[in-house]
């Protein structure tokens, strides 16, 4: 669910594969017999000793998949009007997610939840080729993507993992609209602007973020000076996996701090070589494409 392309395609699965189920459960597919569709004729069917409970728990399945096929539909469908993030639950003020959240989407939370978690132990990259090289005559061996990476000095990179670093932060920002943020305590500052997977931040959004990084710098470095804190400022921007949504957030704080041109130049050589796992969708383009326009060369529409 990490893809930054065709990620709305993960959502259209999961509503597909539950409606495939719900129809498998009530045995209109495959090899089960078909369940009474009336109260009656199942009461009657569930009468019969150890045999009784498997109607009642098919009757259940099949309501469970009956909701994961509208809710993850559902979802789909705010995936592409960009609309809905806010559903959720998500608090952007302490990066909460509420138990309600939990226990009312939960066909939504657990496979989000159990494929971050095997994309963030298993997930592999090629690593960037270093300038000069030949091309290689051998297949380059892939390489495990770091929880977060620093792609320039003070500035990573990263998915909802990042807090096993254990690192203090001058600033993080969140993307996500389906992770608590587990960085909350170890931040001075904390910008929540959560998007759907896949979803990139709005030119304003971005604005928004990037003069967030400039200022929570600039605030650490203050800090510094009274003996309040000791180091760089180091920034975290994350997503879920650290790959599309971020790398559209770091690409304009990096333009922002005049460190590059433009947002392919914070891209291919800011940010990539980094982390070459980082890759931007058409959508975050545009939006990047839109934010360079409007804030950085100052041509309104």
């Amino acid at each position: 669910m990490g893809a930054v392309h065709g990620v709305y395609l993960k959502y259209v699965g999961l509503s597909a594969a539950s409606f495939a189920g719900y129809h498998l459960v009530l045995g209109t597919l495959g090899p089960l017999d078909a369940l009474p569709l009336s109260s009656e004729p199942l009461m009657m069917a569930t009468s019969a000793g150890e045999s009784s409970l498997m109607p009642l728990l098919r009757v259940g399945a099949a309501s469970v998949l009956s909701y994961s096929t509208a809710l993850n539909g559902a979802i789909a469908v705010m995936f592409k009007l960009r609309r809905g993030m806010g559903l959720i639950g998500k608090d952007r003020v302490r990066g909460t997610l509420p138990m309600w959240s939990y226990v009312l989407f939960f066909p939504f939370h657990i496979p989000t939840l159990a494929y971050t978690y095997l994309h963030t132990k298993f997930g592999k990259m090629k690593p960037y080729p270093k300038e000069g090289d030949e091309a290689p005559k051998k297949k380059v061996a892939k390489v495990t993507v770091p929880v977060a990476s620093e792609v320039q000095p003070g500035w990573w990179v990263g998915g909802c993992y990042a807090h096993k670093l254990n690192k203090k932060w001058a600033a993080v920002i969140d993307l996500t609209v389906e992770f608590p943020e587990r960085c909350r305590n170890d931040t001075l500052q904390y910008l929540c602007l959560p998007t759907w997977d896949g979803v990139p931040a709005s030119p304003a959004q971005l604005e928004q973020a990037a003069n967030f990084c400039i200022a929570a710098r600039e605030e650490w470095e203050h800090l510094r000076e009274t003996g309040a804190v000791e180091g760089e400022p180091n920034i975290l921007i994350h997503c879920a996996h650290g790959r599309g949504r971020s790398t559209t957030v770091m690409c304009a704080a990096l333009v922002k701090m005049g460190m590059y041109a433009n947002y392919e130049e914070a891209l291919e050589q800011g940010i990539r070589p980094g982390r070459p796992c980082c890759k931007l969708n058409s959508m975050m383009r545009k939006n990047l494409a839109e934010w360079q326009r409007i804030y950085v060369e100052g041509k309104k529409a």
